[in-house]
């Protein structure tokens, strides 16, 4: 199988935002693409399975329908996440614990089974989706941020685990892009998020997506344990 194209990739949270554009972008370059996800409509061209990276057996059940159609997953995007924003006086246990549950160890849960593949074949991606807001930080997002922080420490750790059988883990961190959460934003916040900005401009889901797609193609073989920013400079590599 070629490793530029026709590849077994799997992207959750492909529904919507950054994830569907990803999985957009793999379609496009000829590869069999393929998510899991609990609702919403799918991109042209992108196998469904439902599931719920909360749940080891779903993730389980889901990975084996996908390999069933597609192969083995060579090429792994864990991008679904949730927020649960509040002041750390008012969050609660519930809100701490889901957004960990789903952005860290959702992501372990799927990056987990998808190893067994590509320790097997001896090569494979992994590309964990953080934020920003990962290593800035951010008022409110005491829960958010650490569970996009904890993806830097797992991909490290996956690195030095399984970077001797082919097998890279990179994490991409987005700063503001432009999707509807943003759009969302009232007029004075966007303008002082876009005044932090150096580029001027909030990302699109495009600008994710390609730096995504890079870090699991060929010309990416020896990037690994890395960190990528594409927020504009607003992190200056934080």
């Amino acid at each position: 199988m070629s490793e530029q194209s026709g590849r077994s990739v799997l992207v959750t949270g492909a529904n919507r935002g950054i994830g569907r554009a990803i999985a957009e972008r793999f379609v496009a370059a000829g590869d069999r693409v393929a998510t899991i996800y609990r609702s919403g409509e799918l991109p042209d061209g992108v196998l469904g399975a439902r599931g719920d990276v909360r749940d080891t057996a779903s993730v389980d059940a889901a990975f084996t329908e996908i390999e069933a159609q597609h192969g083995p997953v060579e090429v792994v995007v864990a991008n679904a996440g949730v927020t649960r924003d509040q002041l750390l006086m008012r969050m609660s246990d519930d809100d701490f614990e889901t957004v960990i549950d789903t952005n860290l160890t959702g992501a372990f849960r799927v990056a987990r089974r998808a190893s067994k593949g590509m320790i097997r074949a001896r090569r494979g991606r992994i590309v964990l989706i953080s934020s920003v807001v990962a290593l800035y930080g951010g008022p409110g997002q005491v829960n958010y941020s650490a569970s996009k922080a904890g993806l830097v420490g797992m991909a490290r750790s996956l690195t030095r685990e399984l970077g001797g059988r082919g097998i890279t883990a990179n994490v991409v961190a987005p700063g503001f892009i432009d999707t509807a959460m943003t759009q969302a934003l009232p007029e004075k916040q966007q303008a002082a998020y876009l005044g932090a900005i150096p580029a001027g401009r909030f990302g699109t889901v495009d600008d994710v997506a390609a730096a995504v797609q890079f870090l699991a193609g060929p010309d990416a073989a020896y990037i690994t344990g890395a960190v990528i920013p594409v927020d504009g400079g607003l992190g200056m590599g934080h």
